[in-house]
């Protein structure tokens, strides 16, 4: 007998499935500062035409829009500091999820236990897919468009499915 853990069942375990979902934004740093002189040169021009017109109340008008859609884009970027990270071994099946703001949440089951359930519209497409294990139910990849709900949702199907069939009997010739 030795002292500590020298096996770790973990550790032999083949990942199945692995998939790491954020959220999807358009517009990078650089495309945002190009925006952001655009939409701030627009309202300085304009708000000295109004205050060459005599209107020059606008003009802190045309200042509070640039600092609005700044905060606006500010909130945006921070939010897509969130993940979600699923994975899925012969043994287990882990969900890891980070929020914008860093809370962490982490949900694990037994693959063999857990069915894989879709909510949708004939038009849209797959709206929400949901874990569902023990009464418990979690959505997951919920910043996903419908298409990608549904390629996400048929691979994670065929991982529980390998996961649940079991191992395999390979002998060696």
């Amino acid at each position: 007998m030795t002292a500590g853990n020298d096996f770790d069942p973990e550790l032999d375990q083949p990942t199945l499935f692995s998939a790491r979902v954020t959220p999807h934004r358009s517009l990078n740093r650089t495309g945002f500062l190009v925006l952001m002189i655009f939409i701030s040169g627009v309202s300085f021009v304009a708000g000295i035409a109004f205050l060459l017109m005599g209107a020059w109340p606008v003009v802190g008008f045309f200042g509070l829009d640039a600092l609005v859609i700044y905060w606006a884009f500010r909130v945006n970027f921070r939010s897509a500091d969130a993940t979600e990270d699923i994975m899925v071994t012969p043994t287990e099946l882990r969900v890891r999820r980070v929020s914008h703001r860093g809370h962490l949440m982490e949900w694990s089951c037994n693959p063999l236990w857990v069915q894989l359930e879709q909510t949708g519209d004939p038009e849209f497409g797959i709206e929400r897919i949901y874990l569902v294990s023990r009464g418990r139910r979690l959505s997951i990849g919920q910043v996903l468009g419908p298409d990608e709900k549904a390629s996400f949702a048929k691979a994670l199907l065929a991982a529980l499915q390998v996961a649940k069939r079991g191992p395999t009997y390979n002998p060696v010739a």
